[in-house]
């Protein structure tokens, strides 16, 4: 996909599509965010090699002493702390080949993690801005009306709260034979370096505090980064490789917002508009406005489609809150709809664990009408 979107990219500059001015205006836009996916996922990576993630997950398995229904709400846990914290597709990358390795060694039939994973990376995006690329972008609507990280959070603690136990309630009901299953409980798995395991740890505790003092989100990223690199530098140089910096996810993020910038600017958004409705009252309009989201998600990826419709909700900091609830929550129907779904699925099968296009849509269509339903009636809670 990568490769799709530096072409679209490259497209999007040609004369006539997208000035020079203009472009330039969207990649300084999106630069801090970029600096934060960067900083974030070679925590994430770092951490990784120091094996955090396992540690908690086979943590997990001890404290669900046996019983998988236990063991799943303890993943549950840990999957919605980590994309809260370190964002969906840290969830997705990291912590799905933890728990399908563990799945497979407890011999738990792996699609009720696997999916457990995938659907919390979207649902429980929702809390903090540094959950999702799409919130860090709202942010910057919500400083343009005046407001601030308060007021961001005073509008999405309750539709987070409803989309993550909507999907924890579906997840219960769809997969309830496997959460009846008993395992053996594994060895706890020895530390190669317990400088860099609770060095690794204490940044990733630390970053959730630092995430919500209303600091530019890239400066505790690059923060914790730095320091990780550093630690690592002493201890374990090799794990310092190139291999860590998400160059593919960055050209792809970068042509989705050339593209849909070139788009907006001749015309996109009075057509959106009229899809999409004007009006912020009322449950239906919200309600259309968020099916829309979702359904561009779907279509596009949740990234472009964000960006597209961002224009049509900018004005009201309600709207842009439903606008997030389509594209964080609703992108679950397609393997497409967010890079965290497509990197999910890489390690899906890297695992040798198939999801096919259908048995991903079923499931999906069960979760997301609740969970989008759900989430707009939270909004309107407040």
């Amino acid at each position: 996909m990568w490769w799709l979107s530096a072409l679209g990219g490259l497209a999007a500059l040609a004369p006539g599509v997208l000035g020079p001015s203009q472009a330039l205006a969207v990649l300084e836009r999106i630069a801090p965010v970029l600096v934060f996916l960067v900083a974030v996922t070679v925590i994430a990576g770092l951490a990784d090699a120091a094996k955090v993630f396992e540690v908690a997950a086979r943590e997990a398995a001890h404290l669900g002493r046996g019983r998988t229904w236990r063991l799943w709400l303890l993943v549950v846990a840990l999957a919605t702390g980590l994309t809260i914290v370190l964002s969906l597709d840290t969830c997705a990358v990291l912590l799905t080949p933890v728990v399908l390795a563990m799945a497979r060694q407890l011999d738990i039939p792996p699609k009720l993690f696997a999916f457990t994973t995938v659907w919390l990376a979207g649902t429980a995006s929702l809390l903090l801005p540094v959950s999702n690329l799409t919130n860090l972008l709202a942010l910057h609507q919500f400083d343009r009306l005046g407001l601030g990280l308060r007021d961001y959070l005073g509008l999405s603690w309750r539709p987070a709260v409803a989309a993550i136990v909507i999907t924890v309630a579906v997840l219960a009901v769809l997969f309830r034979r496997d959460l009846r299953r008993t395992y053996v409980v594994p060895a706890t798995p020895e530390l190669d370096d317990k400088v860099l395991f609770w060095g690794s740890a204490a940044v990733c505790l630390a970053l959730g505090p630092a995430f919500v003092t209303g600091i530019d989100v890239a400066w505790p990223a690059s923060a914790g980064a730095l320091v990780l690199i550093v630690l690592f530098a002493v201890r374990r140089r090799r794990e310092l490789t190139w291999s860590l910096l998400p160059w593919r996810l960055v050209v792809t993020v970068v042509g989705l917002f050339l593209v849909v910038g070139a788009f907006t600017a001749h015309g996109l958004e009075g057509v959106l508009s009229q899809v999409a409705g004007t009006s912020p009252e009322g449950l239906a309009a919200q309600l259309r406005l968020t099916s829309t989201a979702a359904l561009g998600a779907n279509a596009v990826d949740n990234l472009p489609a964000y960006l597209a419709m961002e224009p049509v909700a900018a004005a009201d900091a309600t709207r842009m809150m439903l606008l997030l609830i389509g594209v964080n929550c609703g992108c679950l129907l397609t393997l497409w709809g967010s890079l965290a779904t497509l990197l999910w699925r890489d390690r899906c099968r890297a695992a040798g664990i198939h999801i096919s296009w259908w048995s991903f849509l079923w499931r999906g269509l069960i979760l997301t009408p609740l969970v989008l339903t759900g989430a707009v009636l939270a909004v309107n809670l407040g």
